[in-house]
């Protein structure tokens, strides 16, 4: 019998369907962050280990995040 794991985020948020994309302005050393649309939220792993944990943020926690970093704000 084969089994299949299922990964799961924060809140029983579903991801074994998530589309996974890294930033275009990726060097491709390997040292990446992955992050998955999710509509209600965003997801983002580390891209050396795609089946390790996962951080899941509120669409709106995200949005804000990002923000920060385009207005330079270092203090996060």
């Amino acid at each position: 019998m084969t089994s299949i794991r299922k990964e799961r985020g924060g809140s029983g948020i579903e991801l074994s369907c998530a589309l996974w994309r890294k930033s275009t302005y990726s060097g491709g050393n390997g040292s990446c962050v992955e992050i998955a649309d999710l509509g209600a939220a965003a997801a983002i792993r580390d891209s050396k280990d795609p089946s390790g944990p996962k951080l899941i943020f509120a669409t709106d926690e995200w949005r804000s995040f990002l923000d920060s970093i385009k207005a330079g704000n270092q203090s996060l």
